[in-house]
């Protein structure tokens, strides 16, 4: 059989699991939720019935026709406040995972190609990531700087890196004793091309998939500084909506209208990502669709 029909025969059931996994019911929901906050986060101002941090003399009102979700602390409408802080909560998420990806896959690639002490000093940088508990160190980060959606995507992408970089340099450590790739060397390519052309595409469906993970990861430490009053003060998300809420007593006063919608929108698309997360991760390990 010649290189090209080897190459067909071996991309035929990649195409085919693709294929198999984005029309199962798990993947039309993971994703359907996913876009439907997508749109939420482009165009809630939009569709945002009041403007979110306009008070008013209705002080944590319930439900109504006026209002379908309630009233705040501060008689602001809690859809608008949900519509708008959308944006906020998934462009924190998004932009630290890719922060987090970018890191962690250089570092692993560049860890697991050279060895050596190279290898070492950044493996034993990763190991100090890792044990190091991520939200206490974010916490701290978070309160050293001034909070703004700039420092907490920092604080998040920066933070988050080592899980990935452990990941991917697994990976490399296997992929450059492949046969393809010392032909490559023997031949006289470069390090650089090696890495460019062999190694990372390679593992690009594997850091792929655990930047999914990370995205819901990030959504999560976002709402959990928010809440913890680090978030940004300018800025309306569900993590600072929680926030206000615990502050003003919602939860005692019985004003569940004003913490269960917040909460139920992290919760559904955290778990959303995680399950297309979870989805990649059976492309790129075919053992984990036979369990």
């Amino acid at each position: 059989m010649t290189d090209v029909a080897l190459t067909a025969a071996a991309a035929e059931p990649h195409e085919g699991g693709v294929r198999e996994l984005l029309r199962g019911k798990r993947a039309i929901f993971g994703l359907g939720v996913i876009g439907f906050f997508l749109f939420l986060a482009v165009f809630g101002s939009a569709i945002a019935p009041y403007d979110p941090r306009a008070s008013s003399t209705a002080v944590l009102e319930p439900p109504s026709l006026s209002h379908p979700l309630g009233t705040t602390e501060a008689g602001a409408d809690v859809l608008s406040q949900v519509l708008v802080g959308a944006r906020v909560s998934i462009v924190v998420g998004f932009s630290a995972a890719l922060i987090s990806s970018v890191l962690g896959a250089l570092i692993g690639l560049v860890g697991g190609y050279f060895g050596g002490w190279t290898d070492r000093g950044l493996d034993a940088l990763e190991n100090w990531f890792l044990v190091i508990p991520q939200i206490p160190l974010m916490i701290v980060l978070a309160r050293l700087l001034s909070p703004s959606l700039f420092v907490l995507i920092m604080v998040i992408g920066f933070t988050s890196w080592a899980g990935t970089a452990r990941v991917v340099r697994a990976q490399v450590l296997t992929l450059k004793e492949r046969p393809f790739v010392e032909r490559a060397r023997s031949l006289g390519a470069s390090d650089r091309y090696v890495l460019r052309v062999h190694v990372l595409p390679n593992t690009l469906p594997l850091i792929f998939a655990n930047t999914v993970i990370i995205i819901a990861v990030a959504i999560l430490a976002e709402a959990a500084l928010a809440f913890l009053g680090l978030g940004d003060p300018n800025s309306i998300s569900w993590g600072t909506m929680l926030e206000n809420a615990f502050n003003a007593g919602a939860p005692s006063a019985g004003a569940w209208w004003y913490v269960i919608p917040p909460g139920l929108c992290i919760t559904t698309l955290v778990l959303a990502i995680a399950l297309v997360g979870f989805l990649f991760e059976e492309y790129v390990n075919p053992r984990l669709r036979e369990r």
